[in-house]
């Protein structure tokens, strides 16, 4: 069946998707597979059919927010697509995050409004322990900086309180924030789809965060080399870890 806002179906058979924000991060991803396609491209979701290691992959952009990012899981899974990662960027709250380190996601505060909408507050918002795992074992082996811990996912830059609330959550050891991934990993949690958040470091704790994305869209600086990594990870995370299920 054809998914009303992703514009896929089953048709496509990829067990995995790789999730950037940015539509045009779609085009970061195609350089690291092979036969690459070009599927569909409606709203924020434009997507990618190739192959990394033989193994089908689908890069679908899910724009900005939970909300989006909660479309996105739910039509992936209605079309069998049960291992999702998110590949997206992150401001630090902590001082020794440098641009471009990878954030390995164990957990999200769940301030955002989609996540809510699910499930009371109480329930968490975890990966899948064992594709974590996996992303940790390939960033260690590479040699890349990167950070495991919780990450806040809050629902806009511009709230009047955002430098009060980052300060709070920093005092508690919380690495980083973004919008999308508590909403990824409740809702995934919930369907029973695997699910795992990289996020590369585009702001350093204390800086401003609109420079810095404006910087980051640019591609012109160590960030665009953390969206690489981070990429790279998530592939090869995904190959061991489908291996492990079918193993």
């Amino acid at each position: 069946m054809l998914q009303p806002h992703i514009h896929l179906d089953e048709s496509i058979q990829a067990p995995c998707a790789l999730m950037p924000g940015d539509p045009k991060r779609v085009d970061v991803i195609a350089r690291f597979l092979d036969h690459v396609q070009e599927l569909t491209f409606n709203r924020e979701y434009r997507s990618i059919l190739g192959e990394y290691k033989g193994m089908k992959v689908i890069g679908i952009s899910t724009g900005m927010g939970g909300s989006s990012v909660a479309i996105a899981v739910e039509e992936l899974n209605k079309i069998g697509t049960r291992i999702q990662m998110r590949v997206g960027s992150a401001g630090a709250m902590q001082n020794e995050i440098g641009l471009g380190d990878l954030i390995l996601c164990e957990g999200a505060i769940r301030d955002d409004g989609a996540s809510r909408a699910y499930v009371d507050p109480a329930y968490p918002a975890v990966p899948d322990y064992r594709l974590m795992y996996r992303c940790a074992e390939v960033a260690r082996e590479n040699g890349w900086p990167h950070h495991t811990g919780i990450v806040l996912s809050h629902e806009s830059f511009y709230i009047d309180n955002d430098a009060e609330i980052c300060t709070a959550w920093s005092k508690k050891g919380v690495l980083a924030s973004d919008f999308e991934t508590a909403s990824l990993f409740t809702v995934g949690r919930l369907r029973g789809v695997h699910t795992a958040s990289i996020l590369n470091n585009v702001v350093l704790w204390g800086e401003d965060s609109a420079e810095a994305v404006s910087d980051y869209s640019t591609g012109e600086n160590r960030t665009a080399l953390g969206e690489e990594r981070e990429i790279l990870t998530a592939l090869e995370a995904m190959y061991r870890f489908y291996g492990d299920l079918n193993r």
